[in-house]
């Protein structure tokens, strides 16, 4: 099983600790990449109207600046820099030995700077979004998205691609060929937040429970012990599965 999910744009730092080593981050064949957006990132950080050119607020002067240090500022784990609603409810830390382990197989987060990362690769915290055009790389969904595909899918081997991502994050890859007979996004209705309080229960749940199921019905029989499901085939093929869920209250 392959569990996407997004990054936050609330990140934690550290103030001492050991810098990113790139040669350990999963996925090793996104390095090339990880590299000139990490080059790109940064001569863009450091000019006067870089807020406009990463769709932030001026005031998150302290954030852009990340992303001048992102080879040297202290690394911590992905599942520790990532923090908001969705890694809120995920509650990684408090997954037990064995929920933790399937965690760090199964889920991957879909990064504008790092590609895509799991649980335990220690990471800089930055400011940066799939959606942001960077000078020299242009929209970085599209930069990405021909660099993530073969690893992705190898990462889901022949199980089933729980998506949690965002559109925007969600435009960086879509699964092809057989994999998209094996794909669902997690659909929540109703705000913002409670989509992603949900999707990240939804993720917890399905580590807790470690069933590594094939099939979409399978997995909504997994969901419904915790959550109301409702399960809508692909509108035409090459499309996603969609399960509906909301928390049982």
């Amino acid at each position: 099983m392959l569990i996407l999910l997004p990054p936050s744009e609330s990140k934690t730092g550290r103030t001492r600790g050991r810098p990113v080593v790139a040669e350990h981050l999963s996925f090793p064949e996104l390095a090339a990449t990880r590299q000139a957006v990490a080059e790109a990132v940064a001569k863009v950080s450091a000019h006067p109207d870089a807020a406009v050119t990463l769709g932030v607020s001026p005031n998150l002067t302290a954030e852009i600046a990340r992303n001048l240090v992102l080879h040297t500022a202290p690394a911590m784990a992905a599942s520790r820099v990532y923090s908001g609603v969705l890694y809120d409810a995920l509650d990684f830390a408090t997954l037990d030995s064995a929920a933790k382990r399937r965690a760090n197989r199964w889920l991957v987060v879909v990064s504008a700077l790092y590609g895509a990362v799991r649980p335990t690769d220690a990471i800089a915290p930055y400011r940066l979004s799939m959606a942001v055009n960077l000078p020299g790389l242009g929209p970085l969904a599209s930069a990405w998205k021909p660099e993530l595909g073969p690893v992705l899918a190898q990462a889901a081997g022949r199980g089933l691609v729980v998506d949690c991502r965002s559109s925007t994050y969600a435009a960086a890859w879509t699964p092809q060929g057989d994999l998209a007979q094996r794909w669902v996004q997690v659909r929540v209705p109703g705000a913002t937040h409670l989509a992603k309080h949900t999707r990240g229960l939804v993720a917890r749940e399905l580590c807790r429970v470690g069933r590594d199921v094939r099939r979409v019905p399978q997995l909504a029989d997994v969901l419904r012990d915790a959550f109301s499901v409702t399960v809508h085939e692909p509108t035409r093929p090459g499309r996603p599965w969609i399960i509906d869920t909301t928390v049982r209250s």
